[in-house]
């Protein structure tokens, strides 16, 4: 199968304001790594060398990144630090294209900017705000079956009920086995009482060639954007068979300021070089809560008292 992959990071990050005023917030670090770079490692190591980021005002950063740096990597070879190395090996293995998205029209805008660097390679969507841990690698999970299935596969998980109106759920036409299922239609953000299942899609998709026609002249959906569920049904209503697959790993959202926070943390904890320490400064800081919480109860007690 031929892919290429989009990165859409074109968004505002206002969730991230002030700090995203200046700086993108796909490069915010997740530990020692910026958020994007996980996601580029994540395509390289599904098979993928081509990645088409879609970027707006503001985000030349993010090209800078993935650009040689030859004075820097210089000084740090010749002082033997290898925390550059790891960027400039990505580098070397990829092809990065950046194209620039004029109006935040939503993400099936986004995805349908980049259709000049398609020809007839299938599409692969990373999210960059979701980052996965897993034994094999989230976007290759979804490449073998959409190989396999010769289909579009979406990635979704199970979400809380309360929960589906803040993603796009699937409605499932059939289950064929504990982690996939034929897709029926998608609704984006649907109302509680309206969602066809619990099933989330979440930041991983692979699409066929046609996604990028399917999306032309499409009318703004939900939230009056251009939705990419859109385009995706508008794939189911040509024919083409759209499965969706629980990834096997863990998924991580650091796209909202607490998820990121969770995220450095839990990252933190699998760091060969920061897990010790982390682990001793969150006992650290549990004992403190204890003992907080002890004087807390003990003064409320005292207080109950008085009142008699």
């Amino acid at each position: 199968m031929k892919i290429k992959a989009i990165i859409p990071a074109a968004g505002f990050g206002t969730r991230f304001l002030p700090t995203t005023k200046s700086v993108p917030k796909e490069l915010l670090p997740i530990v020692d790594k910026p958020a994007i770079q996980y996601v580029v490692e994540e395509g390289i190591n599904s098979g993928i060398k081509d990645f088409v980021i879609v970027t707006s005002k503001n985000k030349k950063a993010i090209e800078d990144h993935f650009d040689n740096f030859s004075e820097l990597e210089t000084i740090l070879k010749n002082h033997k630090n290898e925390s550059l190395l790891e960027i400039s090996q990505i580098i070397e293995k990829s092809n990065f294209l950046f194209i620039r998205q004029r109006e935040q029209l939503g993400l099936g805008h986004a995805i349908w900017t980049a259709r000049s660097a398609f020809n007839d390679e299938h599409v692969a969507v990373f999210l960059p705000d979701d980052i996965f841990t897993c034994e094999i690698p989230a976007m290759a999970q979804l490449i073998k079956i959409a190989t396999q299935e010769k289909c579009n596969v979406i990635a979704v998980q199970e979400v809380p009920k309360e929960d589906v109106s803040r993603y796009g759920i699937i409605d499932v036409r059939r289950q064929l086995s504990p982690n996939l299922f034929h897709v029926k239609d998608l609704i984006e953000k649907p109302a509680i009482n309206k969602a066809p299942s619990n099933l989330a899609i979440i930041g991983r998709y692979v699409l066929s060639p046609n996604i990028f026609s399917s999306l032309d002249n499409l009318q703004f959906g939900a939230g009056g954007e251009v939705q990419l569920t859109d385009g995706i049904q508008n794939l189911l209503l040509s024919g083409e068979k759209v499965f969706a697959y629980k990834v096997q790993g863990q998924r991580f959202d650091a796209g909202t300021i607490f998820g990121w926070l969770k995220t450095n943390i839990e990252f933190a904890l699998k760091h060969p070089k920061y897990s010790k320490d982390t682990i001793e400064y969150l006992s650290m800081l549990d004992k403190e809560f204890l003992i907080m919480q002890s004087k807390a109860d003990a003064l409320k007690k005292k207080v109950t008292k008085l009142s008699f």
